[in-house]
């Protein structure tokens, strides 16, 4: 499954809709502006939140929490010993890690759980502008948090590369 992300999705107050490799509308972006955080919910074409994605406030490192139902679902960070600064971890609450590595700004990188490739995100051969694919490799994966995970790493890099 392959989705369309208009990469710069974390405008605050932006809503804008993730389509689907056919131009169906599938998932909405909804911005929340005004808010202390960087805050943004990803809904169904009927209008339920899905995923609700913020930063965390007070952390030692920028981190992302990504929660689904009120409840924590991930948290995502720079890995903390790792010498590429494209490299990050996603801890999901069940316990398990996935890996997303690659170049991040080029928005070139892998998402894998245990070696496994589960999503590859890339703006190859997609002729829309300022756009990047998320091509969900493995059909029993999530493809709302997969895109919600991509949308953090991206945000948390371009972060570290403005306080540089």
């Amino acid at each position: 499954m392959r989705f369309l992300v208009r990469d710069r999705l974390l405008g605050f107050g932006e809503d804008y809709w993730i389509e689907d490799d056919h131009g169906q509308k599938v998932f909405l972006v909804d911005g929340k502006a005004m808010r202390l955080r960087d805050t943004f919910e990803l809904k169904d074409t009927r209008g339920r939140v899905l995923i609700d994605i913020h930063q965390k406030m007070f952390a030692l490192r920028d981190t992302m929490v990504i929660e689904r139902d009120g409840e924590p679902l991930a948290r995502i960070r720079r890995k903390r010993l790792s010498l590429l600064r494209n490299h990050y971890r996603v801890s999901l609450v069940d316990g398990t890690d996935l890996d997303v590595s690659g170049k991040i700004m080029d928005r070139e990188f892998a998402v894998e759980y245990d070696g496994e490739l589960l999503a590859v995100i890339s703006r190859r051969r997609l002729h829309v502008r300022e756009t990047y694919g998320v091509d969900v490799v493995r059909d029993d994966a999530d493809p709302a948090l997969l895109i919600a995970v991509a949308v953090c790493v991206i945000h948390l890099a371009e972060k570290e590369r403005e306080d540089d």
